[in-house]
């Protein structure tokens, strides 16, 4: 596992087992694993909750979308997150995986949306992509003579005349990573959808299997679930390197990055909020409610998390970024967690 990152006030916490509601205080401080893109939101709302006074600023750690639902679903115990982050809807899969290891009544949050974006260290060559065009430069095969064979890619002017002839090199997050899951899903299955050869795949798992497949010959560098660790090497990269990650982590380093247009509409707040932008996504966290009641804190951080001064319009979490829900959207989802209802898949 890439470097993990924590924000913690506290020491260490015992690990002990929770039985149920009436089980003997295990932790005193509420732990949350998962996503690296929610992880600057949940962050921010755990260090305003932890200024309140009444609870420990709670433990949140950057292990990917994938890795964190995996985490809270290895059972009930201290020894198991009691919240994960997720920059995607869980699976059916995940869910069944969490009903076997006994965590079997969870609460979903919707908090926003957030934009994946393609972005270049500032002052490189400005060019904007088709979704096709970045399918064909990353995807493990491609059409060649009419049959598909191993991309033999290496600039983005062979992709396409009109690209400039630049190498094909771009950094994203590896395949335990939701913003990887969603650009699998939003650009690169997008992305094939108009391409002859493709279409002429009948068979709908070879079909899925052709258009979600990245290539493995260098030109995609997986960098890991650090999406700041990203934003860094391309900072600092030369002119050309492309990155992969989440709009909010191009918003707080404007200073040093540009956003690619995709299908001629360039990242920015308002053409994600109003779904111009073609690729963007929802963000959720998850709460396993055998914690509740038992872990200190949790449906007072679930309260703070889904405030309007949190997550609504001109909120705190609105200034690092987050995209937020509809004025309506945020009242369903406030009653949801108030009520804590369980999640059905």
């Amino acid at each position: 596992m890439n470097a993990i990152r924590l924000v913690a006030v506290g020491a260490f916490f015992a690990v002990a087992t929770i039985s149920g509601a009436n089980a003997q205080q295990a932790r005193d401080q509420i732990r949350i694993a998962g996503s690296s893109t929610v992880f600057p939101f949940s962050t921010l709302v755990a260090e305003n909750f932890g200024k309140l006074g009444k609870f420990k600023t709670p433990i949140v750690e950057s292990v990917g979308t994938g890795g964190g639902i995996k985490l809270f679903c290895g059972g009930v115990g201290a020894q198991h997150p009691d919240i994960a982050n997720a920059s995607r809807r869980m699976t059916k899969t995940e869910f069944d995986d969490c009903q076997k290891a006994g965590v079997t009544d969870i609460l979903e949050v919707k908090i926003g949306f957030d934009g994946i974006v393609l972005a270049v260290k500032k002052g490189s060559a400005k060019f904007g992509v088709t979704r096709e065009q970045i399918w064909k430069a990353l995807a493990r095969e491609v059409p060649v003579d009419g049959k598909l064979a191993k991309n033999p890619y290496t600039t983005w002017k062979q992709v396409d005349a009109s690209l400039p002839d630049l190498p094909i090199e771009v950094m994203g997050p590896p395949p335990t990573s939701g913003t990887r899951d969603a650009f699998v899903e939003l650009v690169m299955e997008e992305g094939c959808k108009n391409i002859p050869e493709i279409k002429a795949i009948t068979d709908r798992a070879a079909h899925k299997k052709v258009c979600s497949q990245v290539r493995e010959d260098g030109k995609f560098i997986e960098a890991g679930e650090n999406d700041n660790l990203i934003v860094q090497r391309l900072a600092a990269g030369k002119p050309g390197l492309i990155g992969v990650f989440g709009y909010s982590f191009l918003e707080e380093n404007t200073d040093k990055l540009e956003g690619m247009a995709i299908d001629k509409v360039a990242p920015a707040f308002e053409d994600i909020a109003s779904g111009k932008y073609p690729v963007a996504r929802s963000m959720f966290f998850y709460v396993k409610k055998a914690h509740i009641g038992v872990i200190p804190g949790i449906r007072e951080f679930v309260a703070e998390f889904t405030s309007d001064k949190a997550m609504g319009d001109n909120g705190y979490l609105e200034k690092k970024g987050l995209i937020p829900l509809s004025k309506a959207d945020r009242e369903k989802v406030r009653t949801s967690a108030t009520n804590l209802e369980n999640l059905k898949l």
